[in-house]
């Protein structure tokens, strides 16, 4: 008899009212899968954009979509010996292609998969996977960045930003970031050196001043469009710029160029090895979860709503769905 899970469907794309609850079938698991039972979930800029129809020849309709996962394993296929039924792990499903974390069961390759950070609830290790991941990369694999260097990170307050801020603080670097100024003591609590107001100050020459002209070595941004294309006038001989935003207008690049800079444009990959090296920050304190709101799976329409309009909630930090 098949076993049946419930699930918020996107049945279409649009607006808030795009989701229904359906009892849906749940996936059978392979020899080297695992099946989870969903505690939690988060919501992500990628989610609402998917839903909107941002990235529709990616996606078919009807399409279970999500990508941060909490939970406990019930079923292990025939080949899996790194994981035992019981065992609470947190993920990032395949983006695109495969079944998304809004469900209350979900079935992934095992090499995906990570141990949950002991010290956290399952609502705080959802909010960290896509998250964290992405800005284990940023930092890590793509700008490498180094103990004593300078970064910018552009939208500290945000899901991604306020993580961002914690690990380059815990890599040892010198952290500079924009938020607006209500947000300041939030974002120097999270371990920022300079908190810089968007709103009533231009981060070009703020930055030019903190570093006599020198400029920063690394800038993060979660923003794009103006805010991407001046980011070369902060760049310090030799800096990189990470992304996590796609450009559809020509960049600065003369000033680039003059800098010897570096681009990156980071979409994630999963695997286990970036939330081991994330787990081991979680556990030891130097990185802590920021939930800015919570919400139910039955109303993800809301969580959607909620995240799109951050800035008119005040909202820091992530939004989790709890399932």
């Amino acid at each position: 008899m098949e076993r049946l899970m419930k699930a918020a469907v996107l049945t279409k794309f649009g607006g808030y009212d795009a989701f229904d609850i359906k009892d849906v079938v749940v996936p059978s698991v392979g020899a080297r899968e695992v099946r989870v039972r969903v505690h939690a979930t988060a919501v992500n800029p990628l989610d609402y954009q998917i839903r909107r129809g941002d990235y529709a020849e990616y996606v078919s309709l009807p399409a279970i979509t999500g990508h941060d996962i909490s939970g406990v394993i019930e079923e292990i296929g025939e080949e899996v010996t790194e994981f035992a039924v019981g065992d609470e792990v947190y993920y990032t499903p395949l983006i695109f292609g495969a079944q998304g974390s809004y469900a209350e069961q979900h079935v992934a390759n095992v090499d995906l998969i990570a141990r949950k950070p002991k010290n956290l609830t399952h609502g705080e290790a959802a909010s960290m996977t896509l998250v964290g991941g992405t800005v284990w990369e940023a930092f890590v694999t793509r700008a490498q960045l180094r103990v004593g260097e300078t970064i910018l990170v552009h939208g500290g307050a945000g899901g991604v930003g306020s993580i961002a801020i914690q690990v380059a603080k815990a890599m040892g670097a010198r952290v500079f970031t924009t938020a607006a100024q209500k947000h300041h003591a939030f974002v120097e609590g999270l371990g920022a050196d300079l908190a810089i107001d968007y709103n009533a100050q231009d981060y070009v020459a703020v930055v030019n001043e903190a570093t006599s002209g020198a400029g920063v070595d690394v800038v993060f941004d979660t923003i794009g469009g103006d805010t991407l294309t001046r980011s070369p006038l902060v760049l310090a001989q030799m800096g990189r710029v990470v992304t996590l935003v796609d450009i559809a207008q020509p960049q600065n690049l003369i000033e680039a160029w003059g800098r010897n800079a570096s681009y990156h444009f980071v979409f994630t990959r999963q695997n286990r090895g970036k939330l081991d090296a994330l787990t081991d920050l979680l556990e030891r304190g130097l990185v802590k979860p920021v939930i800015g709101a919570t919400f139910p799976l039955e109303r993800i329409g809301e969580a959607h709503a909620y995240l799109e309009a951050g800035t008119a909630n005040n909202l820091r930090g992530k939004v989790v769905v709890t399932v």
